[in-house]
């Protein structure tokens, strides 16, 4: 018997090889402002729409594709896996508060896409490099996941 793979809806926030930050009201999906970020997406990267986090945001999520995606294009995904990652302020800091926002990471339809070390090592470095031009913002990549333990993050925190 095959397990049903979960499908999930992202929509495209930033696009793979830019620099450019958009920001949108993730639960209206309008567009708020653009600033640019120390570091150019390695990869399409959003929030997956009816999820809330802890942060009141939705959950972030990378699309693991080469297929050149456009902000504000809603796309079908299937999620496979996890990176876990850290952020802490300057105020959080002095207090000792590291703040969870992690990244689902999900392929299109039928991609076959291995989360390997290649892929482990471009995420992790963006994770640590993108809010460079923050000296008060502390970024850290955490532990790669699998795909169970990212769908059971999402069914937590669908809204």
């Amino acid at each position: 018997m095959t397990k049903k793979k979960m499908l999930i809806k992202v929509f495209v926030e930033n696009e793979s090889g830019s620099d450019k930050k958009n920001i949108f009201d993730e639960k209206t999906l309008k567009y708020k402002k653009t600033v640019t970020v120390s570091k150019k997406y390695p990869f399409p990267y959003g929030f997956i729409l009816n999820t809330t986090g802890e942060d009141g945001d939705n959950l972030d999520c990378f699309i693991l594709t080469f297929k050149k995606l456009k902000t504000g294009e809603i796309v079908e995904c299937r999620p496979i896996g996890m990176m876990e990652q850290f952020e802490t302020s300057w105020k959080e800091e002095k207090q000792g508060i590291d703040e969870a926002d992690h990244n689902v990471l999900a392929s299109i339809g039928d991609e076959k896409v291995e989360i390997n070390d290649e892929i482990k090592n471009i995420l992790s470095d963006f994770i640590l490099n993108v809010f460079k031009h923050l000296p008060n913002k502390k970024v850290r990549a955490g532990n790669f996941l699998d795909e169970v333990s990212a769908i059971e993050y999402i069914e937590k925190h669908k809204s």
